[in-house]
């Protein structure tokens, strides 16, 4: 993490990006969990995983700890695509659901989940890919996903 992140206060994607860019241009995919206090400001840049070129795997789990860790009240997930194209996958797309619901279970306002590119970044909540509220057969999906992955 770049020390001038920490105490950056984060009103829209843009910001991110300005705390994260050196990731954009990697030639591997990072999924990172930037954490942030009350005040939106910018706890910590945390690398949760590191991927291929084109994918990087990513659960809950994993992207939840640093969270924990660092007493955060909200994060902002970001990825970078090496391809230098930000626009989200299904995967990403469905990704960012199980983050959010995870996200409502524990307590956790998720702001958003950036794609970050050398061509520019993609808010998944800016392009409406973002919902506040779950039916409860979402959540029931979702649940399902955990016991699968235990198996």
């Amino acid at each position: 993490m770049a020390v001038k992140a920490k105490g950056v206060k984060i009103k829209h994607p843009e910001d991110i990006y300005d705390v994260v860019k050196s990731w954009a241009r990697r030639k591997q995919e990072n999924f990172l969990a930037v954490t942030l206090n009350g005040k939106h400001e910018v706890i910590k840049v945390n690398h949760v995983t590191k991927g291929l070129v084109n994918r990087t795997i990513t659960h809950p789990r994993e992207s939840f700890f640093p969270v924990i860790k660092d007493y955060a009240t909200s994060v902002v997930f970001v990825h970078n695509h090496p391809s230098g194209d930000p626009e989200p996958s299904q995967e990403d797309k469905e990704l960012t659901k199980r983050l959010c619901i995870a996200g409502k279970i524990l307590g956790f306002n998720v702001l958003d989940h950036i794609i970050i590119a050398k061509d520019g970044l993609f808010s998944l909540r800016r392009e409406g890919f973002f919902q506040e509220r779950f039916s409860l057969a979402e959540e029931e999906e979702f649940f399902s996903y955990l016991v699968a992955e235990r198996k």
